[in-house]
């Protein structure tokens, strides 16, 4: 439990052997504390009553689910709240659940472990920001650790009950909240500038309301998961503008908004304006995992640390094994189909031109490709893009995501395209989309009896044609017939015929 300014959060997870985790439950109570211990320097007695029984919900959600272990963290409004104590007895008392009240450097430290997780921080170090309602939580570091870490009173919460005395704010309310927000965050920048922090990083409720506004305006909708999406500075300015001088009621109808957070994402706005500035960003890569599941990741730490490594690698092929596990997937076919599609795509490379980050992503895909039959074999192909777009895969942009949907959606048959089940492909990434399909559907065919008779593949060419030269342990028939039957898609993308032979040096007598 995330018990924060703006709200309360809880997330009920399954631990696996392996360290990483999978949520199963995910609710969010909106409470606003920040404002109030603003104003008041304390919790109201009716915000106090909704907490406990947001709290005593939450505890009975977890323990139907199952879940044996119970870790409630609180930060800044009842951290700085004259009767915070008292709350937290009395949430004890009354909702059996025991309130660790965490300072922010604390907090810091949870969320940066939390953001190694599910974003990429390439290139290191990465500086992380977190908005919440009542402090702003900045940390730097890469995936080795954390190097600094910083708190500081600028939460949305805070700063809108501090300087939002109007509706829409006024130009001087504005300006007084820009020189406070710069005020703090200068010094932070002098300290963290010898660090030379090359990637920037946003989380919490706030600062992704705003990307999800972004992807709007930049067309094309938001995406399903905001995980890894980045937008330039020149991307936020017009929108930045537009919610600072419009009213509440004005901002409902900017497409993309969250109408929960018409109230705060003024303040919200100006703090990543500011952040923007003081530290010379040029962009922002949004992480959706933040305080929570840095709260589920310390407890998982907690636990027989000889099984765990203490370093979160391999961020993508972690997250994309982990789906295909919960998924049931065919683990030896998929395993070798992966391997067969990258040999496949590096032995043609000099034919489709495509780069390194096409490779993983058609590897991953291969893993990923029949987790569909999960739910069902008929149509399994539409239930894996399913599950890999809503199967919170980290370590992916929006458009990697995509692409992955539209490749497991693809590798059985039928025209390779966008639609609805995959989302936009554009022409260059759709042209992608075809040979990496092409090679997947080819890979899948050479395995067609799930046996793993072809060990490795070979190709020559000229410009008519591309000859596949297959080693086998046993008779191939099978596969040689599965594999032509799915050549269709390389061969009109790549414009030549495709063709197989087996190596006869290599098979050995069927028994």
């Amino acid at each position: 439990m995330d018990l924060g300014s703006n709200s309360f959060h809880l997330v009920v997870a399954d631990v696996r052997p392996d360290g990483t985790f999978a949520p199963t439950i995910r609710e969010k109570e909106m409470l606003h504390l920040g404002e109030d211990v603003t104003r008041l320097g304390e919790i109201p007695k009716a915000s106090a009553d909704a907490a406990v029984a947001a709290i005593r919900r939450f505890r009975k959600l977890a323990e139907a689910a199952g879940a044996d272990e119970i870790h409630a963290k609180a930060t800044s409004a009842i951290r700085s709240a004259a009767n915070g104590p008292a709350l937290v007895d009395r949430i004890e008392a009354e909702a059996g659940v025991v309130v660790d009240v965490i300072d922010g450097l604390e907090e810091a430290r949870l969320i940066f472990t939390a953001i190694r997780a599910a974003v990429v921080l390439d290139p290191g170090p990465a500086i992380c920001f977190d908005l919440g309602g009542g402090s702003l939580e900045i940390a730097v570091g890469d995936k080795n650790g954390l190097q600094f870490a910083a708190s500081e009173r600028l939460g949305v919460g805070r700063l809108t009950a501090m300087y939002a005395e109007q509706d829409p704010l006024s130009d001087a309310s504005r300006r007084s909240m820009r020189e406070h927000c710069v005020s703090l965050l200068s010094p932070i920048a002098e300290q963290v500038k010898e660090i030379g922090a090359l990637l920037a990083v946003g989380s919490s409720g706030s600062f992704e309301a705003i990307a999800a506004m972004v992807a709007v305006t930049r067309g094309g909708g938001a995406p399903s998961s905001l995980n890894q999406y980045s937008f330039t500075y020149e991307d936020f300015l017009p929108l930045y503008r537009t919610i600072t001088r419009s009213s509440q009621s004005e901002r409902r109808a900017i497409p993309g908004m969250d109408s929960k957070r018409v109230d705060l994402i003024a303040a919200g706005a100006v703090v990543m304006r500011s952040i923007f500035e003081v530290f010379d960003l040029k962009s922002m890569t949004i992480s959706d995992w933040a305080l929570r599941e840095g709260i589920v990741l310390n407890a998982i730490a907690q636990h027989e640390p000889e099984e765990w490594t203490g370093e979160l690698q391999s961020i993508r092929r972690g997250s994309v094994l982990g789906l295909a596990r919960r998924c049931s997937w065919p683990e030896a076919h998929s395993l070798h189909v992966s391997k067969l599609a990258l040999q496949c795509f590096d032995a043609t490379r000099n034919i489709h031109g495509l780069d390194l980050l096409d490779r993983e992503l058609l590897e991953y895909a291969a893993i990923l490709h029949d987790i569909g039959e999960h739910v069902a074999h008929e149509g399994h192909e539409k239930h894996a893009a399913y599950l890999v777009r809503y199967g919170e895969l980290r370590g992916f942009s929006p458009a990697e995501i995509t692409m992955l949907v539209a490749l497991v959606r693809w590798h059985r048959r039928g025209e390779v395209r966008s639609d609805s089940r995959t989302g936009d492909l554009d022409r260059y990434a759709l042209q992608k989309c075809r040979i990496l399909t092409g090679l997947l559907r080819i890979a899948d065919g050479l395995d067609r009896s799930r046996h793993q008779i072809v060990t490795d593949i070979q190709v020559s060419s000229n410009p008519s044609l591309i000859l596949f030269r297959l080693s086998t342990r046993l008779d191939p028939e099978l596969e040689i017939w599965g594999a032509r039957r799915k050549r269709g898609v390389l061969e009109a993308t790549l414009g030549r015929d495709v063709e197989f032979t087996a190596h006869p040096a290599r098979r050995e007598a069927a028994s």
